[in-house]
Formats: C-alpha cells, sequence, structure tokens
C-alpha cells in the first residue's frame, strides 16, 4: 500500500529481499505468451512482492499495461473497493480503465484509460477474485509469511503507513476469506523459503 502523498522508492531500492520474486517471471511469461492479449492478476498480502513481480512481468510482456491497485484503492479502507473497480472499470471490454484516487486531497482523481488490446498486468490486494478471474488468462497469488511483509512494506512505504497495517490487514484477511484467492491463482509462489 503506497499511498501518492508517500514518495515511492526509486527503481531497484525494493529491499533486497523482494528480488528473488522476479526469477518466476520466465515461466509465467511462457505460460501466456500464446494468449492473443493476456490479461494477468497478481494478487497477495502488503509486503509479500506483487509489485516487484509485476514490474518485472509487464516489462518483459511486449506492450503491457501496468495497473497497481494503490493507485486506484479508495483510501485506507477501500481494499474492496478497489477490488470491485478491477471487474467494474480495468477488465470492462468497452472503454476500459481506471479513475485514481488522490490521496493528497482523499478523493478520486484522474481517469487513466486502457487499450483493450494490448497484454494488461494487474497487481494488488483484491485484484483476484472470483469475478475477475473469470475475466483474466492467468492469475498468480504471492505468498510470504507475516514478519517479513511487514518488514518489507514498512521499508519501503515508510513509517507512515505503520498506523495503517493492521487496519489494511484486517481487510486482507476479509478478502481472502470471502474470495479465497489462493485457490484461484494458475500459480502459487511462495516466497518464504527464500525470505
Amino acid at each position: 500500500m503506497r499511498p501518492d502523498a508517500t514518495p515511492a522508492p526509486a527503481s531497484g531500492q525494493q529491499p533486497e529481499t523482494a528480488h528473488a520474486i522476479v526469477t518466476h517471471v520466465p515461466r509465467i511469461v511462457d505460460a501466456v505468451v500464446a494468449d492473443a492479449r493476456p490479461v494477468v492478476l497478481i494478487d497477495g498480502r502488503s509486503g509479500s512482492g506483487k509489485t516487484t513481480l509485476a514490474r518485472a512481468l509487464a516489462a518483459a510482456i511486449e506492450g503491457a499495461q501496468l495497473v497497481r491497485l494503490d493507485d486506484i484503492y479508495p483510501g485506507w479502507d477501500g481494499l474492496d473497493a478497489g477490488s470491485a473497480m478491477v471487474v467494474a472499470d480495468v477488465l470492462r471490454a468497452d472503454d476500459p480503465g481506471w479513475r485514481g484516487w488522490d490521496w493528497n486531497v482523499g478523493r478520486p482523481g484522474t481517469w487513466h484509460p486502457l487499450d483493450a488490446a494490448r497484454p494488461l498486468v494487474i497487481e494488488g490486494c483484491g485484484s483476484l477474485s472470483r469475478a475477475s478471474r473469470a475475466l483474466a488468462t492467468f492469475a498468480v497469488w504471492v505468498e510470504l509469511d507475516g514478519p517479513t511483509r511487514k518488514q518489507r512494506a514498512l521499508a519501503r512505504d515508510g513509517e507512515g503507513y505503520a498506523p495503517y497495517w493492521d487496519r489494511w490487514a484486517r481487510q486482507e484477511d476479509r478478502f481472502i476469506a470471502r474470495e479465497d484467492p489462493r485457490s484461484l491463482a494458475d500459480v502459487v509462489i511462495d516466497e518464504t523459503a527464500t525470505a
């Protein structure tokens, strides 16, 4: 979770332990390369490595567009709303796109159109639901232990995220209990052993 008010780390400044996840990119690319327009969902809890994997995957798939739910969630209580927007806006057949959330003023921001003909990588907790899985070609669940995830997330986003960690985790718990995204995934990447 990285609101716009919190500066994103420069490229290559993610915690070192997150880099191991990019070794999975070639097998995912191999799995989707035959699709005319692959749509890949990458889900997992905060700090699990979704963003690192998604950036590497989007760079490896020619012409891919990357959508980060961190840019869409309408505030700190917006996981379910962000998940719903994946289906209602990002994955719709006609005029797909997404409305950003302006974290600085706490209200909806700019509309970002998507090209319905180009590959798409969507990452964020809540991206892999039963409804979104039916509209995608491939899905990934990223698993990592809680202490490592929290350490990574706070190192990435700063202490500004610390007061919201438990609040966000409760939303993740509810979403996971309701949708069981891990069971919907084509690939489960368990980074616990490499963290």
